[in-house]
């Protein structure tokens, strides 16, 4: 019997990307970051989130996409990891969507311009729409989540 999957549905350009709902700790509207040295590019830096210090890391950038400047639509998505939370940076949050989880197939070897190991598989739903499921182990790989660790000390 298929399970039924609640994923949070948030957009990267053109495509549409989804996360596990129970992994998210909330969305938050885009906020000022502060800059910390000796980081990859795409870690953005740190946001002070109710108390809690909070490594940034933008989704495009981690993926190799052309960064883009901050809309009204931009939201920062705080997710837990590994006992770690971190924000990731996406063009919109949109929805919820409940996905059954034997419509989600492995994921081809690039999808728009991601390579697979970000990747959990792709979901078909509402017919026609496709949405890209995230493996965050591998978008935070260990070494990364290292030093992310070491950003909120």
């Amino acid at each position: 019997m298929a399970e039924e999957l609640k994923v949070i549905v948030f957009t990267l350009g053109h495509e549409e990307y989804g996360i596990e709902v129970d992994k998210v700790r909330t969305i938050e509207r885009m906020m000022p970051i502060t800059r910390v040295p000796k980081t990859p590019a795409f870690v953005k830096g740190v946001i002070n989130l109710r108390g809690v210090v909070i490594p940034i890391i933008d989704l495009r950038g981690r993926f190799g996409l052309p960064e883009s400047e901050p809309t009204e639509n931009t939201r920062i998505i705080i997710v837990a990891a590994n006992e770690l939370e971190v924000g990731f940076i996406v063009d919109s949050a949109n929805d919820v969507v409940d996905i059954m989880s034997d419509t989600i197939g492995v994921p081809p070897e690039v999808v728009g311009g991601i390579k697979a190991k970000y990747l959990s598989g792709v979901a078909t739903f509402e017919e026609n729409r496709l949405l890209i499921l995230l493996n965050l182990s591998e978008v935070l790989n260990r070494s990364e989540i290292i030093q992310l660790e070491q950003m909120g000390e």
